[in-house]
């Protein structure tokens, strides 16, 4: 199975970030798609980036990563908020945010 870092635009950092995550290869990584894996990025404690955002999105499409112009863009931006909404909350305590990461917040 190729590596994560064979796909145009992720580098051996952002391999060993997404292999962190439990992504292990390039394959599993387009399987799951970009917003999945980044999701599994922020569950996992890493900080959001928008950039590294995009970035996903352009190297699963074969794409530039500053190929990412208007409203692409600005839809792309829209789609990391929400989801960085759902994943990654500042204001939880480093204690709470793990309890939620392991399933022990209700969120009903």
């Amino acid at each position: 199975m190729a590596a994560i870092s064979t796909i145009r635009n992720i580098g051996p950092a952002t391999e060993a970030l997404y292999n962190a995550a439990g992504i292990m290869t390039a394959q599993a990584l387009r399987d799951m798609g970009a917003d999945a894996a980044y999701a599994r990025l922020l569950q996992t404690g890493n900080r959001p980036h928008f950039i590294g955002y995009y970035a996903l999105h352009m190297a699963l499409q074969g794409r530039p990563w500053n190929d990412c112009k208007g409203e692409e863009k600005a839809a792309l931006r829209d789609a990391f908020d929400a989801l960085k909404a759902t994943h990654f909350n500042t204001e939880k305590s480093e204690l709470a945010a793990f309890m939620d990461q392991i399933g022990l917040i209700d969120r009903q």
